[in-house]
């Protein structure tokens, strides 16, 4: 997974994967998909990114297995 922030554009793209796309849709104005042959998301981007999300604080947590051992 890769994330990339173009200061100059304010856009956000959310990288999944690096299957072939085939199909791209928009969600709305400011984000649009791309799908794979299966229809999994290879990618996000959203526009005006500062107005959509919380970029300025951004943060990853990788949170390991919260189902107890039985």
């Amino acid at each position: 997974m890769k994330i990339t922030y173009f200061k100059d554009t304010d856009t956000l793209l959310v990288n999944f994967n690096d299957n072939e796309v085939i199909e791209t849709k928009d969600l709305n104005e400011n984000m649009l998909i791309e799908l794979d042959k299966k229809g999994n998301v290879v990618s996000m981007t959203i526009e005006h990114a500062k107005q959509q999300t919380e970029i300025s604080s951004f943060s990853f947590n990788q949170v390991e297995n919260m189902v107890p051992n039985l």
